[in-house]
């Protein structure tokens, strides 16, 4: 999915007994599971997990914004090669 390409995966987890289990709220089909030693704990990282960094979003450079550094950086590099 050309989203999931541009901006990343936007996982969701959830957690089934001893079993968190995750998957792409995008719907482009990946996810995947992890059984942990007690259900208390697969409850805690998927709470973990599951949270989204809304309070600090304006803090975070978007993927187009941090591009000009990138090739600033790309640049700097070669001439010193």
């Amino acid at each position: 999915m050309m989203r999931c390409l541009l901006l990343g995966h936007d996982h969701r987890f959830t957690a089934e007994g001893e079993t968190m289990r995750w998957h792409c709220a995008r719907g482009c089909g990946t996810g995947g599971e992890k059984v942990y030693p007690t259900a208390s704990d697969a409850r805690r990282y998927a709470r973990a997990f599951d949270r989204k960094d809304t309070e600090d979003a304006g803090k975070r450079a978007p993927l187009i914004g941090l591009f000009p550094l990138r090739l600033l950086r790309a640049m700097r590099g070669r001439r010193d090669a």
